[in-house]
């Protein structure tokens, strides 16, 4: 490693350390933070933080108070569970087929199932391209959840996120054999917000997500979410961001076994200092494996979107069918969309794509619904909204996504 990046990362380091906690979270934590020792803090000269500066995640402090949420999914019945850097807390019994507890508890029991998940799907992760602040947050994470389904889950959970500082989660989730669980998530436990969730879905089982990271200017964010998926098995994110300063969004996804499907998509609007970084990679390791990532963002005011998104179909993957598409719309000079598609394949019959595209509103769809009396205001909306749509469509059930886009509505309108 260079001496830049050691000089970085022990600087990080002083001072950090390990939570208490004994047994095989412990163990797990050491290896974390001999695997960030060995690879470092990463910098701008390192290929996939070439459009995204990871200064704030690598400062020894927030350096931001605000932090805000909004309670986009109220009224919706689900299991609400109230997540704190250091904490979690829900009312009343838990859905059928439905286990929970928080990481400490779980790690201060001699067996856990979670002992062969924390800190796994993050190593398996890590390669080929390192993910050091993941590795940090199996390392350091103060709190979090542990979530097993064992059969369809009829009421999704909520992670409500609440607090303000510096907040470092890990989230383990199990999906067993023909389960299903909706995993919803809202607002921030901190003004500097990290996240880990390591989630497995075995056999047949389907996992849907639903983030909302809700309005607030004076924060970052950077989340990872990893997945590995059976055979037969289904998953589905879908992550919804409007303003704050720094937000990368992480998610790195196995298709393991055959005949799994990963959906992953995003829709963000910001401006100002707004930056945001959707990284993605799929990988498929199986036969009849289908992906789709789709991604859009809407920017003006010197915001910066940023997506970098890969699928890498292994050898012996046969009838793989990869997707990928993002696309930005710039309401001014002054934002603007970076990009980074890749492709690797090493199968044969296989249909893979990928597309990027960077534009401004449609001038003559805006002279049209002008000349229909239409304001000029509620007629970009109108577009931006159009936009956004095959994003929002990633979602499955519909009375979520029409949450979502009732929020975005909203959002426009300020």
């Amino acid at each position: 490693m260079l001496p830049r990046k050691v000089e970085a990362t022990e600087a990080r380091l002083d001072g950090l350390a390990l939570p208490e906690g004994g047994g095989w979270l412990r163990a797990a934590r050491e290896d974390a933070l001999a695997r960030v020792r060995a690879v470092g803090l990463p910098d701008r000269r390192d290929e996939y933080w070439r459009y995204t500066d990871p200064a704030p995640f690598n400062a020894a402090a927030p350096g931001a108070n605000g932090a805000a949420g909004e309670d986009v999914f109220g009224g919706v019945d689900a299991l609400v569970v109230r997540v704190t850097a250091d904490g979690a807390s829900w009312d009343g019994a838990l859905p059928d087929g439905l286990e929970i507890t928080t990481l400490t508890e779980a790690g201060a029991a001699d067996i856990h199932w979670a002992r062969d998940l924390y800190g796994v799907l993050e190593a398996a992760g890590s390669r080929p391209v390192s993910r050091p602040h993941a590795m940090m947050n199996t390392a350091f994470a103060t709190g979090g959840v542990v979530i097993r389904a064992t059969a369809e889950v009829k009421r999704p959970v909520h992670l409500r996120y609440e607090g303000a500082g510096d907040a470092v989660l890990h989230h383990v989730v199990k999906v067993e054999a023909d389960a299903a669980l909706v995993l919803l998530e809202t607002g921030f436990a901190g003004a500097r917000h990290a996240t880990v969730a390591e989630v497995d879905v075995a056999a047949n089982g389907s996992f849907h997500h639903v983030r909302v990271q809700g309005r607030g200017d004076d924060r970052h964010a950077h989340t990872h979410l990893f997945g590995r998926l059976g055979e037969g098995a289904a998953f589905r994110s879908f992550t919804l961001s409007q303003n704050g300063t720094v937000m990368r969004n992480e998610a790195v996804l196995d298709l393991a076994g055959d005949d799994a499907l990963a959906h992953v998509g995003g829709a963000a609007i910001g401006e100002g200092k707004f930056h945001h970084d959707d990284t993605v990679f799929v990988t498929h390791g199986a036969l009849r494996g289908e992906s789709r990532q789709v991604f859009k963002k809407v920017l003006r005011s010197g915001a910066t979107g940023v997506f970098q998104g890969k699928i890498l179909v292994k050898e012996g993957a046969q009838k793989t069918d990869g997707y990928q598409i993002s696309q930005s719309l710039l309401l001014d000079d002054d934002a603007q969309f970076l990009a980074k598609p890749e492709l690797e394949i090493y199968a044969d019959d296989v249909a893979c794509s990928h597309g990027s595209t960077t534009g401004a509103i449609d001038e003559t769809a805006l002279f049209y619904l002008r000349s229909r009396g239409v304001p000029e205001k509620e007629a970009t909306d109108l577009l931006v909204l159009s936009f956004l749509a095959e994003a929002v469509e990633e979602i499955e059930e519909e009375d979520l996504r029409e949450r979502i886009t009732e929020t975005l509505a909203e959002w426009l309108r300020g």
